[in-house]
């Protein structure tokens, strides 16, 4: 059965203003989402996220459990980046890195973090602009993302994983531990498709996925580590 990723979902209690941040940090148009929302669609369906700016009314818990890596061709572009970011509203935060590091840890308006990397980042090499979604996790959930998407484990190492599609383009990944306790819903999930969302569903929590919730065209679910993502029919 295909299942694919659809979208990757970010709760907003401003979704335009997001968009628009993520809009232009990544040069892309923004355009209105059926649920009332608004989308940044990927340049290449194939490699790239789908980006869905959805209305919820709490506001952050803490920090998030996955966050972009964006990718630089040149110093000057990861600078560019930063500009950029810096420009439409993001900001610096301190998240423990050291002066040496070579990537610049942001926040987006809602406080969302992101990585802009340096330039020759091996891991990153033929991604995308969004290099990966960097997440933390354990080795099974990496385990259970690449036999839902079945998307082939592109690193597994000291409990370390990462997939990505077979087509090539932007990661993710999970760090292994410790993983950090979770502290309310995420602001960032997944949104999957597929032709029939029962019977993918039922395979999935074979897998390990939990079934959380109803939707109007599809389920709700967690992966193995409680994280949330959701199940829709393909349209």
């Amino acid at each position: 059965m295909t299942t694919w990723v659809r979208a990757l979902c970010f709760d907003a209690n401003d979704p335009e203003l997001l968009a628009r941040f993520w809009g232009g940090v990544l040069q892309l148009e923004v355009a209105d989402d059926a649920s009332g929302g608004k989308m940044l669609p990927a340049q290449d369906t194939e490699t790239g996220f789908t980006l869905r700016f959805l209305p919820v009314p709490n506001e952050k818990w803490g920090p998030n459990q996955s966050h972009f890596d964006l990718t630089s061709a040149t110093a000057e572009d990861q600078q560019a980046t930063v500009d950029r970011a810096l420009a439409l509203g993001g900001k610096h935060i301190d998240v423990g890195q050291t002066p040496d590091e070579g990537h610049v840890v942001l926040a987006d308006p809602e406080g969302n973090e992101f990585c802009v990397i340096e330039a020759g980042n091996n891991f990153l090499a033929n991604t995308a602009a969004i290099g990966a979604l960097s997440s933390d996790g354990t080795q099974a959930v990496g385990y259970f993302w690449s036999k839902a998407l079945d998307w082939p484990l592109v690193w597994d190492q000291d409990e370390e994983t990462a997939i990505q599609s077979p087509h090539g383009g932007s990661k993710i990944s999970w760090g292994g531990p410790p993983v950090a306790e979770k502290l309310g819903r995420n602001r960032l999930h997944l949104e999957l498709a597929t032709d029939n969302v029962r019977a993918e569903a039922d395979r999935l929590v074979t897998l390990g996925a939990t079934v959380t919730g109803e939707l109007a065209d599809g389920v709700e679910l967690t992966d193995p580590d409680g994280n949330e993502f959701r199940l829709v029919t393909a349209r």
